[in-house]
């Protein structure tokens, strides 16, 4: 025997011992309430998961499981994605949980799961085939399902007709029948790899094989596709497909909320696990992750065109410094953020000093603000503004009540920006960027608010839907500080900025 199949064969084993050591619900069950479990497991998505699968069930099953099977199930040619972020389970349910249900209710079901190769393939289909052989609750209500000349790694068919197959990603498909019965439950699972989704060639290949040859393959009812992974990039195997076919389901769950960190799922994970997780991986990654809201660069703005200052200069030897706010009011997961970037000139050059960008209540980022000034030497004032179209009754009461908490006055004033549209305010930041005029204080690199920033601004680009909150902060203090900035004929002096007309002091 070869290594490999040695090391698969000793990993099957190990997964026929977890679902024979799954034991019987109730060893003391007649033949009455076996009977009433079986109905009520073939109506209840999270009983059947309880009866059947408690090893997997080490957690109440959240509601966003039930709701999907339910989707699932209701619609005998469902086509979608199951969008979830890391942690939440879409491999165990899809691959699992709701084949298995649905095959009870009375489906025929010849499961066929995709990997990103064969091997992955057979790997994630033992898991199945190990319950259908071994759980005891499963042989006690459904009989002997192990079919000795149907039953190989990557390949089975059991006693009563559940069929399972493993594919690899874009392998022929040709002949892909048992007998006179076709693939009647599709699932591609995590297939888009860190190699593949730096290839967009590659990329498009995939999605052509999968809409063309892959789900022809089901040619009856039901017939359904289910594309697994987290999004984790901004062009993906399953955006291609979603942009193709706008009426397959997109069911995005995330794994947390931005900005309480409640967990989607809290019989699993506590109030904090994501917040860690956060302080661990950073901002980025766990978004991308857990949340799928994937790191964009695109070509204008890109991670080579920031200049780190190792050294930046004393804050009193800047001509200026301004810390401009960008405004946001709601502070939930889908709304804008507040972003506050504090930034100096220098003769010609321009530095980021210190930066906030959080999807948070306005209150958080006046705090911030106030927190900032307070550490700031006597000799150093920043001066603090905001675009005037956002003033309302509610800015002006937080700020009151923010600097009498801290016995702190920001002295913050309104500016009007220019009436242009805002992607083309940003893009007058590029000339800056190519001449090297802009540096940023290398303390900014360990900071969560400076990479959600500056990923903001590599997400901007013809078309963009990323957020711009901070680029827009960071352009309205660049277009400010660039009164201030000392040419070769003379100097600009420090008042003419102060008294211009479009300024109103709260």
């Amino acid at each position: 025997m070869k290594r490999q199949d040695k090391i698969t064969a000793k990993r099957y084993l190990k997964k026929l011992e977890q679902a024979r050591n799954t034991g019987l619900r109730n060893p003391f069950e007649t033949r009455l309430e076996q009977q009433a479990a079986i109905q009520r497991a073939k109506d209840d998505f999270a009983f059947m998961v309880q009866r059947y699968f408690p090893h997997y069930a080490d957690s109440k099953t959240p509601w966003f499981h039930e709701v999907f099977a339910q989707k699932v199930a209701k619609n005998p040619n469902y086509m979608g994605f199951c969008v979830w972020g890391r942690a939440l389970a879409k491999s165990v349910v899809n691959n699992i949980l709701l084949p298995f249900w649905l095959w009870i209710r009375g489906e025929p079901m010849y499961l066929v799961i995709i990997g990103n190769n064969l091997d992955r393939a057979r790997q994630l289909l033992e898991d199945i085939r190990a319950e259908l052989e071994a759980n005891p609750q499963i042989i006690a209500d459904f009989g002997e399902q192990h079919n000795p000349g149907n039953w190989e790694d990557g390949f089975f068919v059991t006693k009563k007709g559940f069929i399972g197959q493993a594919l690899g990603m874009g392998q022929s498909v040709r002949g892909l029948r048992v007998k006179g019965q076709r693939p009647t439950h599709i699932v591609a699972d995590d297939i888009e790899t860190k190699d593949l989704l730096k290839n967009m060639k590659r990329i498009g290949e995939i999605a052509r094989w999968i809409e063309r040859d892959l789900v022809p393959t089901m040619d009856g009812s039901p017939a359904r596709y289910i594309h697994v992974n987290n999004r984790s990039a901004s062009v993906m195997v399953m955006t291609r497909l979603r942009d193709g076919h706008p009426a397959w389901d997109w069911n995005r769950v995330d794994a947390y909320d931005p900005v309480t960190y409640a967990p989607v799922w809290p019989e699993k994970y506590p109030p904090d696990y994501f917040k860690n997780k956060e302080a661990l991986i950073g901002t980025l990654a766990t978004m991308a992750e857990y949340n799928n809201q994937p790191h964009v660069e695109g070509e204008i703005f890109r991670a080579t065109d920031i200049q780190w200052c190792k050294k930046m200069l004393a804050l009193n030897h800047y001509r200026i410094i301004i810390g401009h706010w960008d405004i946001a009011y709601a502070g939930t997961a889908t709304a804008d953020y507040n972003a506050v970037v504090v930034q100096g000139v220098k003769g010609k050059d321009f530095y980021v000093i210190d930066t906030f960008c959080r999807q948070s209540k306005m209150r958080e980022a006046v705090e911030w603000m106030c927190r900032y000034q307070l550490s700031l030497p006597k000799t150093v004032i920043v001066h603090w503004q905001y675009e005037g179209q956002f003033w309302n009754d509610e800015v002006e009461r937080t700020i009151q009540e923010v600097e009498r908490e801290f016995k702190c006055r920001l002295n913050i004033i309104k500016t009007t920006l220019p009436k242009q549209r805002k992607y083309d305010r940003i893009l007058t930041l590029q000339p800056y960027y190519q001449n090297g005029r802009i540096f940023y204080n290398e303390r900014l690199k360990s900071s969560n608010d400076a990479a959600i920033g500056m990923a903001q601004l590599y997400g901007i680009e013809p078309g963009y839907k990323t957020k711009d909150d901070w680029p827009d902060a960071h352009q309205a203090g660049i277009a400010e500080l660039e009164k201030y900035v000392e040419y070769e004929s003379g100097s600009l002096p420090i008042l003419q900025g102060l008294m211009l007309p479009n300024y109103e002091r709260l």
